[in-house]
């Protein structure tokens, strides 16, 4: 029962993003997810938050998405101090 759960959960999250994403915004999510499949899962939620809040008034374009990438993968950036004693 639950793998169903899952599998339906999954069903209806890509026909939200089938909604709000252009055909080019949506090819770019996939090879994202072939990278980075982390990356793509963040986004997809933060995606899905947004559309359910109704903060989307018009489909994400590629160049939107890219843009939601960069921030997402700015916010995750950190530095490493590597310090020889």
């Amino acid at each position: 029962m639950n793998e169903n759960n899952q599998l339906l959960s999954e069903a209806i999250k890509k026909e939200i993003l089938r909604k709000i994403l252009t055909k080019e915004a949506l090819e770019r999510l996939g090879r994202v997810k072939l990278v980075n499949p982390t990356l793509a899962m963040q986004l997809e939620s933060y995606l899905i938050q947004i559309y359910q809040t109704g903060q989307i008034k018009q489909p994400i374009n590629d160049e939107m998405l890219k843009k939601l990438l960069e921030s997402l993968s700015t916010k995750k950036k950190g530095s490493i101090k590597i310090i020889k004693k």
